[in-house]
């Protein structure tokens, strides 16, 4: 198993914009058969910064996630939204419960 946490600090004021959109996404995101979870939190000590929690089955779901057209779409979209540089780490599972 694959994990990945992404943080996104989002400009003042346009939080519920980037909701939105990350609502959306994961409509998508549910049809992708490698991806097994896909979370969107909003980081309750830092009010402007989204963190996303996802899991994918292996390095190749990741991949195709990344190449959908609906992320394509989605990350021209939140570009504009995000203040500064997205933060990204990807992470090897080694224990866990579901």
């Amino acid at each position: 198993m694959l994990g990945l946490i992404a943080k996104l600090k989002i400009k003042e004021g346009k939080m519920e914009e980037a909701l939105g959109l990350f609502k959306g996404l994961v409509q998508d995101v549910k049809k992708e058969e490698g991806t097994l979870s896909y979370t969107v939190n909003k980081d309750t000590a830092a009010p402007n910064v989204i963190v996303v929690v996802e899991r994918y089955k292996d390095a190749e779901a990741l991949t195709v996630h990344s190449s959908t057209p609906h992320f394509a779409a989605f990350s021209k979209q939140i570009a504009g939204l995000v203040d500064g540089r997205m933060e990204m780490s990807i992470l090897e599972e080694v224990a866990s419960i579901l």
